[in-house]
């Protein structure tokens, strides 16, 4: 049977490995029970693997992982510097068409945890472009394919600021309605596209895993 590192797989050199997260694992152990994640699992195989960054539990995609404190240290500061570039794939709800962009602040919500809420008087900036790719149906809803880019990483921001706009993402269970909610049995959110700079050669790397729906 194959281990989760095979499974996941994209990349590894002597200075980082980068992988294929699955929908529905955390990428470090929750509160509670919730010991189960990615950096746990990549432990057992790896024992030098280092978080560089983290997803959201529901959503899939691409996520590095150093294999020494110099590169950690390396390629963390560029996700800091916002020197990487991050691309998205979503289904949303309703029909989109064009392209625009989101300036708004997401704050956490303490009444309701663990919401996050777009704030336009939180003093932290969060912004995201958007392009939507194509429109179709499911189970006869309106439902928009989109390409987001995210310029700021704060909790939860693409999901947020997809609802503020009036097209949550299908299949969240925390922003989008009840009815988008079971157009799909996940989260359809998914980091495709992720590049950064090696942090030894300084070479700028590409990598792209495609969303599953």
């Amino acid at each position: 049977m194959p281990n989760f590192l095979e499974q996941t797989l994209l990349h590894r050199d002597e200075n980082f490995l980068v992988i294929n997260k699955p929908a529905g694992l955390l990428s470090v152990p929750g509160k509670g029970d919730l010991s189960d994640c990615v950096i746990a699992r990549l432990l057992t195989e790896e024992p030098n693997s280092l978080l560089i960054h983290r997803l959201d539990r529901d959503t899939s995609g691409i996520l590095v992982f150093a294999l020494n404190k110099a590169a950690q240290s390396h390629i963390s500061k560029q996700f800091q510097n916002r020197q990487t570039d991050k691309q998205y794939h979503a289904l949303v709800s309703g029909y989109l068409s064009g392209k625009g962009s989101i300036n708004v602040p997401v704050n956490y919500d303490a009444t309701r945890p663990p919401l996050h809420i777009a704030d336009p008087a939180h003093n932290k900036p969060a912004l995201t472009y958007w392009q939507a790719i194509e429109q179709f149906e499911i189970n006869n809803q309106a439902v928009t394919r989109v390409k987001l880019t995210p310029i700021t990483g704060r909790s939860h921001q693409l999901r947020v600021h997809m609802q503020y706009l009036g097209h949550a993402i299908i299949g969240d269970s925390l922003y989008a309605s009840e009815q988008a909610q079971q157009l799909m049995p996940r989260l359809c959110l998914h980091a495709e596209r992720l590049s950064f700079f090696h942090p030894i050669s300084g070479e700028q790397l590409n990598y792209f895993c495609p969303a599953p729906f």
